[in-house]
Order: C-alpha cells, then structure tokens, then sequence
C-alpha cells in the first residue's frame, strides 16, 4: 500500500511539471539561434551590472513635522574675522527675552585679515560651491551623504608676527535658548546692565572703525564637518567707517540620519542687508554685524534610504526573464517571416521550372495520335 501511495503521489507530481523536458534528439541548434543568445547574454549583463549599480545607491528622503523640543539649548557655531583689533570689539547674543548670553565659549584671536594664496584659493573654491548650491539643490543631498561626526577641521593659525594682525578672528561656540535673538559684533567690551546690556564704546575712535568681515563658517545645532552652510565663505568690505551690516536669519531644526552619522542639526536661509550710518541723513543705527535669528516651528527629518534586497532581485529576474522572452519571440517571429517569404519565392521557382517541361511535352505528345490514326 505504501509503494502504490509513493506511485501515485510520483505521478501527480510528475503531471504538476510545469517544465517538461524536451529530448535532445528533438532539439536542434542554429547559427541564428546562437547569435540571439549570445546578445541576449550580453544585454542580461550589462544591464544586471547597472542594475547593481542602482542597487548600491542612496537617495534622501524628507519628512515634516512639528518641532516639539523647546527645552533644550540651541548651539550656535561662529568663526568671523573681523578687520579691526580684538581689544575694540566685543561679541555676545541677546534673545527675545531680553536674556544677556554670556560669551565665554568665543575666543578672540589676532589674525591678518588677508589671506594666504592657499586660504585664497580653498576661499574661491568655496564661494563656487555656494553658487553651484543656489543653482542646483540637488547637490545638497551629496553633501548630506558626505557627511561625517567628527570634530571639525582646525584653521590654520598665522604666522605673522603680532605688529602685522590687523584683525581679530573669533571664533568658538554658544548655547542659547530657543528663541528669537540677535547675535552681534560691536564696538567695545559688552558689560552686564540691569535693562539688558552695553557696549563700552566711548574709549574707541571712530578712525579706528572697519566692520569688513569674513565668514568663515557660522552653523546652529551639532557641528558636522561636510556640510556647508549658507553663509560660509561670505566676505564683506566695509566702504565706510560707520556700517550696519545685517542678517536675518530663519532656523530650521533638522534631524539627519545617514549611513554615515546621525546628528540634530540645523539648516538656515538669510537675507542679508547693509547701510551705512548718518545721523545727520536719517540714517540711524550703531556700526557693526548684527545676526537676528528667528527658529521655524517646523522640523526636517532627512533620512538615506536606499533600495531593499528583494526589489532589486525581482527587479532582477524581471530583466532576466523579459529578456530571455522577448529575444526568443522575436527570434520566432522573424524566422517565421524569413521562412515564409523564402518559401514562396522558392515555390514561385518551382512552378516556373516545372510548368515549362510539362508545355515542351504536350507539344511534342499532340502529333502522335494523328499517326496512329492515318495508318488505322
């Protein structure tokens, strides 16, 4: 009973064969058949090999949602260099509650305010990158990508001797409530003041004014070296002593996961504006740079994603497949149409070989019953 149960159970799989296989004494092979197979092989791979290619990479994806987290600390990442001496100027953050910000994170630095053919160069390089970021936003999504957690490069510190710095770089970074505020560089040391702070300006000549800046790099939330910010690179010449250069700032809270790092940063866009300062023209205001930052209510979540292991093998048996059946029906196809257009031409031959010696032999046949008649 068990052997008759393994027979039919053989023989119900056998009938559910879904490839039969066919003899080889029945299958024959030509040169045609081998070409096809050959560029299907050869279309198979290439197009395999660049479907890997997709494979392996990486897009990013946006999300949106609101900001939640008011509690914590907004860092704030600053490296000016300003073309005035560091005992002249002071720099410190006032937010929307009138909240003094002490400044003890900045350092101040001598520096020369020219730079280096190199520092010139990597400063070139790097204001074309920003017009190629305006231009073309795509190209933001590469910088995410490159992205690394590490600490940032150190700026190379110069070697001019102390009566040659003519500037003062400051350089360091702040934490700040999560609010509105105004971060700004002026004349004077800021002082401490019961209705919100001062600078002491009195003691500095106005010939000595010269708010001409660089911005070498100013960046809110976790400092993720790769990533360029909108106002890295920029570089301003103040035509006259008495200036008010200004930035409004729009923070954007961003969550960035990658493959590479998985940070909360922030992301900002600025509308700049100057003017100079004249009393006697209406024109009102304390020379200096001031940054008023506002932060979005919204949050970014940008996330690397790339494809899952089981599309790219169904997108790969889908290659594979298609291919193979296409080529083979249209190897069917045009065999067919060789054949039948070969056929008829050969038959159109025949019958004109054969119809000519059937005329010739009724001709030469037609006389001879004549003959045999005569003599009867």
């Amino acid at each position: 009973m068990r052997r008759l149960t393994k027979k039919k159970a053989l023989t119900l799989v056998k009938e559910l064969d879904a490839f039969p296989k066919v003899p080889e004494s029945y299958v024959e092979s030509t040169a045609s058949g081998g070409t096809v197979s050959l560029i299907a092989f050869t279309l198979m791979a290439v197009l395999a090999f660049l479907e890997f290619f997709v494979y392996r990479n990486t897009w990013m994806r946006y999300e949106y949602e609101v900001d939640k987290d008011f509690s914590s600390k907004l860092r704030i990442n600053i490296d000016i260099t300003v073309a005035m001496r560091c005992q002249y100027i002071g720099a410190d953050v006032l937010d929307l509650a009138e909240t003094m910000v002490a400044s003890d994170g900045l350092k101040y630095e001598p520096v020369n305010f020219e730079l280096s053919p190199q520092q010139r160069l990597w400063h070139m390089t790097l204001l074309h990158i920003q017009e190629r970021l305006r231009v073309e936003h795509a190209l933001q999504d590469v910088l995410f990508k490159a992205a690394i957690k590490a600490a940032p490069p150190a700026q190379p510190h110069s070697e001019d001797s102390s009566t040659s710095l003519n500037a003062c770089r400051i350089h360091g970074h702040l934490y700040v409530n999560k609010v509105a505020g105004n971060f700004h560089i002026t004349v004077g040391k800021s002082i401490p003041h019961p209705r919100g702070h001062a600078h002491l300006a009195a003691l500095v000549s106005h010939d000595t004014y010269n708010f001409s800046h660089r911005i070498d790099h100013l960046s809110f939330g976790e400092a993720i070296p790769g990533i360029i910010s909108p106002l890295d690179g920029t570089e301003k010449v103040s035509p006259d002593p008495n200036h008010m250069f200004q930035y409004f700032i729009t923070i954007v809270p961003t969550k960035l996961n990658t493959y590479k790092v998985s940070a909360d940063t922030h992301q900002y866009s600025v509308t700049e504006r100057e003017r100079m300062i004249n009393h006697a023209a209406g024109s009102h205001g304390v020379s200096g740079i001031f940054m008023k930052y506002d932060i979005s209510s919204l949050m970014v979540k940008v996330t690397e994603q790339h494809m899952p292991l089981w599309q790219f093998l169904v997108r790969l048996c889908g290659i594979i497949g298609g291919i193979f059946s296409t080529t083979g029906m249209l190897h069917g196809m045009v065999g067919f149409l060789v054949d039948v257009v070969c056929c008829r031409f050969q038959m159109g031959i025949y019958r004109h070989l054969k119809e000519a010696p059937l005329n010739a032999q009724e001709n030469s046949e037609t006389p001879v019953p004549s003959e045999n008649y005569s003599q009867q």
